[in-house]
């Protein structure tokens, strides 16, 4: 799964929102904002935001895992019935170039302000330069617990950025709260 690790990545990087990473986007968030999710898997972080009093606008997913998921690529979306997208999508793979998880980003953050849960050393590559300017803010999250049964959490540490194609100011970066 990372870089740093032997275990296999899961296909379409699909790897459940655990509530943990949920919870320092929380304070972020407007109060029950309405949100679509693109790259909603099994539903794991819609039912998260919805137990904090947020509303699905619309789930989709490559391969839903779930009822009440629609079948869409997260890249063939053409508007955000909600109001900002939020999502966990696939990471970057090795050698693509940041890619599927920049495709995925310049789409949607042109539609609508965009949340996605990353590396936290997702700034740090040089194909961030190509969406800086949207990145309005990065929320650590520290290491996630990805998955269940296993005995620690995994080796690299996670964020929350949010993305928005209208953004032309300074990135604001959030860390950690105990």
């Amino acid at each position: 799964m990372g870089k740093r690790s032997n275990f296999e990545r899961h296909p379409r990087g699909l790897y459940p929102t655990p509530e943990s990473a949920v919870r320092p986007l929380l304070p972020h968030l407007p109060p029950a904002i309405q949100f679509d999710e693109p790259c909603a898997g099994d539903g794991a972080l819609v039912r998260h935001l919805e137990a904090e009093g947020h509303s699905l606008g619309a789930a989709s997913d490559i391969h839903p895992m779930a009822v009440g998921i629609a079948t869409s690529d997260a890249c063939n979306i053409k508007q955000c019935t909600g109001e900002m997208f939020i999502t966990n999508p696939p990471w970057p793979e090795p050698s693509r170039r940041g890619d599927p998880t920049l495709s995925i980003l310049m789409h949607l953050s042109s539609l609508a302000p965009t949340w996605l849960l990353l590396p936290a050393d997702f700034a740090q590559n040089i194909y961030f330069h190509k969406v800086e300017d949207r990145c309005r803010k990065i929320v650590s999250v520290g290491r996630v617990k990805w998955i269940p049964g296993t005995k620690g959490p995994g080796k690299d540490n996670a964020a929350w950025y949010l993305f928005d194609e209208s953004h032309g100011g300074h990135t604001h970066f959030h860390g950690r709260v105990p």
